[in-house]
């Protein structure tokens, strides 16, 4: 036990001078008749908050093997040992240790699915155009490998496959079914905050909890209305029902694993934007991320950040500007702010969602800010703030800031001013913190 600690906290610390190293030393370039090199801001492909490296990768914070040759939903008294990281894991890949594979998100999505179809002979993958490979092409070659009785397609039809998933969970399957867009689900909304809660219902008698709906959600750039909604919101109160949002390749692997085998019905939401532009090494054997936690990033004094998909890389970019604002925002951003301390946290899990980890940073920092996609009325920004501010008052230097989507439809010719960039995000630490 003592060299597992003594091997954790070497590595953690030996991963965190290597991310500290390359924060200090970010890609620049020098403007034309100019001898000083600037920084350029981080983006979501060289964003330090991606683990681009084998070691990095291993150490991800909760991970758990799950080397069983079978695995299903729930927990099996096999799971309940140790499957923390070893210092066997850690060898080199000729030598026996875990191996890693360079995957974006569409890809880590694959390896998850492809892992339960090998792992569970119940699971079942359907939905609109799946058995060709989807949309955004995670679940390519999965019906040739797995036969077309376990990898389908459906008729358009969101709330035939709420419905039908329901039905096969309820029978005894493990359901993993595709609504093809976020935007498309609300056909399905009866099913999801009603029929999803039948083991509560019916008394215990039937349990469809081995449902995991997937969707593509939030904005792409280009998708307006119906194609770059983030509708997380209208599921808060459908109680019994779990909210996944990953921000990473290594995240969407573990956590939608988690999502499969969880005894409860989960929706899982994956940001298109990051199917292939957020890349990392993946662990390509079978590994778990704790659904309810939400992880620290970065750790700081002055004031919390909390978020979760996309806007987490425009939270490092605005940063990124706070302590080296280029020309323009030069003028903007005061001196004295610029070295402030910054606890960022990824939510992951919307619901339910871990605050006791938001309460224990607003503590210590004094200051919150919540930033999301999603409209700002009945939001999760708005649950956490109210959260926040019950068991927090006394400890709170300024009021709870939220920089979220607006209250207004989607536009498709105003996708950029919708979304929180990462200058709204830069005035709201500055207000906030001059509050």
């Amino acid at each position: 036990m003592l060299a597992r600690t003594a091997l954790r906290r070497g590595a953690t610390l030996a991963g965190t001078q290597r991310r500290a190293l390359s924060r200090s030393a970010p890609h620049s370039y020098s403007p034309a008749n100019s001898k000083t090199a600037v920084a350029l801001p981080p983006t979501v492909a060289n964003s330090s908050l991606l683990r681009t490296s084998r070691d990095d990768a291993l150490w991800t914070p909760g991970l758990l093997w799950r080397d069983e040759e079978h695995v299903g939903v729930g927990r099996s008294e096999e799971a309940k040992r140790d499957r923390e990281l070893k210092e066997d894991d850690l060898r080199p890949e000729e030598e026996g240790g875990r191996p890693t594979e360079k995957m974006n998100v569409y890809q880590a999505i694959r390896s998850a699915l492809h892992t339960v179809l090998a792992k569970d002979s119940s699971s079942l993958v359907f939905g609109e155009d799946v058995s060709f490979g989807g949309v955004f092409r995670c679940t390519m070659g999965l019906a040739d490998q797995f036969g077309q009785e376990r990898v389908f397609n459906t008729p358009l039809t969101e709330q035939g496959i709420a419905g039908f998933g329901i039905g096969l969970s309820t029978m005894g399957h493990t359901a993993v079914a595709e609504m093809q867009f976020a935007d498309y689900i609300f056909p399905a909304f009866d099913q999801l905050v009603n029929d999803a809660k039948y083991r509560y219902r019916s008394g215990g008698m039937f349990n469809c909890g081995s449902l995991t709906i997937r969707s593509p959600c939030s904005a792409v750039g280009h998708g307006g209305l119906y194609h770059s909604q983030s509708p997380e919101a209208f599921f808060l109160q459908a109680s019994g029902l779990k909210i996944v949002v990953p921000r990473s390749p290594i995240q969407a692997k573990g956590l939608l694993l988690s999502a499969i085998r969880d005894p409860n019905p989960v929706l899982f939401l994956e940001p298109k934007i990051l199917y292939r532009s957020a890349v990392e090494q993946v662990p390509t054997t079978d590994y778990e991320l704790p659904l309810g936690q939400a992880e620290v990033l970065q750790e700081g004094k002055d004031l919390t950040i909390v978020s979760y998909g996309p806007p987490l890389y425009t939270v490092e970019t605005a940063l990124h500007h706070l302590r080296q604002p280029d020309e323009d925002l030069e003028k903007l951003v005061p001196r004295d702010l610029r070295g402030l301390s910054v606890e960022l946290i990824d939510l992951r899990t919307v619901m339910p969602y871990d605050i006791e980890t938001i309460v224990k940073s607003v503590n210590k920092t004094g200051r919150l800010m919540i930033v999301h996609e999603a409209p700002l009325a009945g939001s999760v920004a708005s649950e956490l703030a109210a959260e926040v501010q019950q068991r927090c008052f006394l400890r709170l230097e300024a009021p709870v800031k939220r920089l979220t989507g607006w209250d207004t439809p989607f536009g498709l010719a105003y996708e950029k001013f919708y979304l929180p960039d990462h200058v709204r995000i830069l005035d709201g630490i500055i207000e906030t913190m001059r509050y």
